[in-house]
């Protein structure tokens, strides 16, 4: 562009007969712009040289940073790591992508730097577990965010179906059966964790008599325990039990009750299972059950800081969009995380928060489930 002024320039200055007006003058067979008509033209190439410029995408050249809510290493970390090549595949500008973990407070830390401290300018996203949602709708202790002003804008991992079973020793071998048992000892990992809350959930809406809480395992810990018959039940997701070929194989449990994260996806292998929803009889159990339901569902969101320019955030769903429609995608999150994905559309993941039951109600005996002690009465 500074050669075309420059000859541009040149050109005029060599001219010896001086015209007036936008005609251009001619002088030794060359062609000669008059002042005026010089001037538009040369604002005319630099314009379209600034519009040029303009359109660049913004990512290019840039480092886009995804601070995680955890510690690496994990299945969350596994998980964004088979995302991470699609993103950047569509990201117009195909910037470098880097890793921050930020482990704390089940999600909450890395959840409050993004909303709070993290420079709004599209190049940090954050990437937090389920449980940064419910520990807002909860109201814990530490969250210093906001659900409804924190963009939300997909999810590699969404759909989780829990399965309700027994050890087959154990005698409940039809859901009659169960339900008509006593003092039924359920497995979990720990008081408040996913697996506790839902079996309770479970053993509510079912009505079982005096069922116990017994609590302390690993995943593994627990399989080993209902095996040896020191638990009788416990909450699968459908991954894990899908993975215990041997006990469905060889019969050495029974499936009693299913609940399916999102409602409307039916697990191939375990759609003749009773969903448990059919078991609620009232409004206020129904909404117990859409609060499980939409807090799993939102599943290991992507997240960005609020005040973040609206066409950089759409940039960035854009290409979770595309990288989710990618069958390339597919496959190798298969090879990473080893086991298939269930992405959340950037609109899901905002409808999913959207829906969110949260009145004092169903937040009051949502908690219950998820403490220690007796279940609510009905």
């Amino acid at each position: 562009m500074y050669l075309a002024r420059t000859r541009a320039e040149k050109y005029a200055s060599e001219a010896t007969i001086q015209r007036s007006g936008t005609e251009d003058i001619m002088v030794s067979g060359r062609q000669f712009m008059t002042p005026v008509v010089r001037g538009a033209t040369l604002a005319l190439i630099f314009g379209l040289a600034g519009g040029v410029h303009a359109q660049a995408p913004f990512y290019q050249g840039k480092t886009l940073t995804i601070v995680h809510g955890r510690a690496a290493g994990g299945s969350g970390d596994l998980r964004v790591r088979a995302v991470v090549p699609f993103l950047q595949k569509y990201i117009p500008g195909n910037p470098t992508i880097v890793h921050e973990f930020m482990d704390g407070g089940g999600g909450r830390k890395a959840a409050n730097h993004i909303f709070n401290s993290a420079r709004p300018d599209g190049l940090t996203i954050g990437n937090v577990g389920g449980g940064v949602v419910a520990n807002a709708v909860l109201g814990e202790k530490g969250v210093q965010y906001d659900l409804d002003k924190m963009p939300f804008i997909g999810s590699p991992y969404s759909s989780t179906h829990y399965v309700l079973i027994s050890r087959r020793e154990a005698g409940f071998t039809t859901l009659d059966k169960l339900r008509q048992a006593s003092g039924v000892r359920f497995g979990a990992q720990s008081v408040g964790h996913t697996n506790y809350t839902i079996a309770r959930i479970f053993a509510w809406l079912l009505s079982l008599k005096d069922p116990k809480d017994v609590t302390g395992f690993s995943i593994p810990e627990r399989d080993v325990a209902l095996m040896r018959g020191e638990i009788d039940a416990v909450v699968s997701s459908d991954d894990l039990l899908v993975r215990q070929s041997e006990w469905l194989e060889k019969k050495l449990i029974d499936l009693h009750a299913i609940i399916a994260v999102p409602r409307e996806e039916k697990h191939p292998r375990f759609s003749y299972l009773p969903e448990i929803d059919g078991f609620a009889k009232t409004e206020r159990e129904r909404k117990v059950l859409t609060l499980f339901r939409n807090l799993r569902l939102t599943g290991s969101p992507f997240i960005v800081p609020p005040a973040t320019p609206k066409d950089r955030v759409e940039i960035l769903k854009e290409a979770l969009r595309k990288a989710f429609r990618d069958q390339e995608f597919y496959k190798e999150y298969r090879k990473v995380v080893g086991e298939d994905p269930s992405p959340l559309t950037p609109e899901a993941n905002e409808k999913a928060i959207r829906e969110l039951p949260r009145d004092a109600e169903t937040i009051d005996l949502f908690k219950k489930f998820a403490a220690a002690g007796s279940l609510p009465a009905r």
